[in-house]
């Protein structure tokens, strides 16, 4: 059975940081584009970051850009985005996701977590 755990979520002051985790098991990702979105209340779920698991490629939302960073530790099977300089408007709740191609759209995305939440207050 294939499942995606985030974990590291939780409530901060705006301008603190949080690493959020995202461990995988049940199959390889090996050729996986690896995944992170988030959903604001009342919004659509949109896209945060990407990582190729093999390595050698990332990609970012504009509106994180320069403030989180996301990797891979393929030993212990797990993604992370770590975010710093948070704003009340990431306030959200996270999703770990899994594609067999480049892609920042959600449909792309086969496998899913159950999300964390972020909660950022000013």
């Amino acid at each position: 059975q294939v499942q995606l755990v985030e974990s590291g979520g939780g409530l901060v002051p705006a301008g603190g940081s949080l690493r959020l985790s995202c461990a995988v098991s049940g199959r390889s990702f090996s050729n996986y584009i690896m995944g992170w979105f988030r959903q604001a209340p009342g919004q659509e779920r949109n896209f945060v970051a990407a990582i190729r698991w093999s390595g050698g490629w990332t990609s970012y939302a504009d509106s994180v850009k320069g403030r989180f960073t996301i990797s891979r530790d393929n030993a212990k099977n797990t993604v992370y985005l770590q975010m710093n300089s948070l704003k009340p408007d990431d306030t959200a709740v996270y999703y770990c996701a899994a594609a067999p191609s480049h892609s920042s759209a959600l449909t792309a995305y086969d496998y899913w977590g159950q999300g964390t939440q972020v909660t950022i207050s000013s």
